[in-house]
């Protein structure tokens, strides 16, 4: 079925519900506020994009998706994609690899792939997960310590030895609001989940630079300040040549897109006894990295930590999603400015968070006694992702982790025999 969620809540919709979606959608606001610019600094976008990503991605998402509580936008998944993306092809490729990706989506809702996620070797997918978590918060140590490396360079081995290089201009200050937001973070949502920790410590940590003064990196002082309404929408610029060249890049980011979406829905499902449409799911994501793509944004798609939050504020249907969407939409129009006193390292301890929440360290334990083979693919998934790149790692990953399914039922056995001739 492809049907979207919201046409089945609105039947008995009433204004209870809409107080609890209401509540909801502003507490997932405060939290995907902080975040999506995050994302899109560390992507190597305009931090802009990262809001533009939410207000468009997410609203259609919530509109057309087949969960009840989903809530998409651009996630921590992405940001490898999307730097080597823009690294190599420009910002207008990643615009026209996010077209092209809505497009695989939208084909693959309808051919009623969603059922496919089952064929994914949960291995893989918890092995790229840990190591894109990896890459993130080793993007991050640059903003999170202060230092004054020019250039970092995007490998993960090169990456490291100009860190090291540039650890005498390591800045006090800058890691001491980092480390205040990270505490304030983790403290936060220790003892009070259901609140907007997030954009709370990230402003207690930039409002210490401004009032003691800091000489600590702002979102205004290194891109200026943040535009006050959405761009007009425009279509990619394509061509034959730059669409093969892009493809490869759009069946990962489609890949990427349709995998953790129906991994977030599968969540949401378990935390609410419910049961989401996969291939509706899809043709929302498809959908929406169109739009995305349209508006010169990121792609997009459900995301589990904001998915989580809505359920745990009180959302009930996809309204929740489209009111945290049209919240995003209100500060952006209104508040603009005040976005450009966060403070970088605050931003990147926001970052560094999300990358150790990634890597679900609870869940390493039975990782660790379960099966060898699954073992050894996930650290193969792993050391592909940060080492290599992403799109081997999920090939590989992918290819191994069938063919060891195929030789276990080979080795399984059967209660078959072959006649007497």
């Amino acid at each position: 079925m492809r049907e979207p969620k919201i046409f089945t809540t609105i039947q008995s919709y009433s204004w209870s519900l809409f107080a609890a979606d209401l509540l909801a959608g502003v507490t997932v606001a405060m939290v995907a506020l902080p975040l999506s610019l995050a994302i899109a600094i560390a992507s190597g976008a305009d931090p802009a994009k990262g809001l533009v990503t939410a207000i468009v991605a997410g609203f259609l998402i919530s509109l057309f998706g087949g969960s009840r509580v989903q809530v998409g936008g651009p996630t921590g998944a992405f940001i490898v994609v999307v730097f080597g993306v823009i690294a190599q092809h420009g910002y207008d490729g990643l615009v026209l690899a996010t077209f092209m990706a809505g497009i695989i989506l939208l084909i693959a809702g309808y051919f009623r792939a969603g059922n496919l996620i089952a064929f994914v070797p949960e291995a893989v997918v918890n092995g790229f997960t840990i190591g894109i978590g990896i890459i993130i918060a080793t993007s991050q140590l640059k903003d999170f310590l202060g230092l004054a490396v020019d250039n970092v360079p995007a490998d993960f081995l090169e990456k490291i030895p100009a860190l090291w290089h540039g650890r005498d201009t390591f800045s006090l200050a800058t890691f001491a609001i980092a480390l205040v937001t990270l505490i304030l973070i983790v403290v936060l949502r220790r003892i009070a989940p259901r609140f907007p920790g997030l954009i709370v410590a990230v402003s207690i940590g930039s409002a210490l630079v401004i009032f003691m003064s800091l000489p600590v990196d702002t979102l205004g002082s290194r891109f200026g300040e943040l535009p006050s309404q959405l761009p007009w929408p425009q279509m990619p610029d394509f061509s034959p040549s730059r669409i093969i060249e892009l493809l490869p890049s759009a069946f990962i980011i489609a890949f990427l897109a349709a995998v953790e979406s129906l991994l977030s829905a599968m969540v949401a499902d378990r935390m609410i006894e419910g049961h989401h449409r996969p291939n509706a799911e899809l043709s929302a994501q498809g959908i929406a990295n169109i739009a995305s793509a349209l508006f010169t944004g990121l792609p997009a798609t459900g995301a589990i930590a904001r998915t989580a939050t809505n359920i745990k504020a009180g959302g009930k249907t996809p309204v929740a999603g489209i009111v945290h969407a049209a919240v995003i939409l209100l500060v952006m129009l209104f508040a603009a400015p005040l976005a450009s006193y966060l403070a970088m390292p605050a931003l990147a301890a926001l970052l560094v968070v999300t990358a150790w929440n990634m890597t679900e360290p609870h869940k390493w334990g039975v990782y660790a006694r379960g099966s060898k083979t699954d073992l050894l693919l996930l650290f193969l998934t792993l050391i592909l992702t940060v080492v290599v790149d992403l799109t081997v790692a999920i090939g590989v990953g992918v290819s191994v982790g069938l063919a060891l399914r195929l030789s276990r039922r080979k080795t399984e056995g059967s209660d078959w025999s072959p006649p007497e001739r």
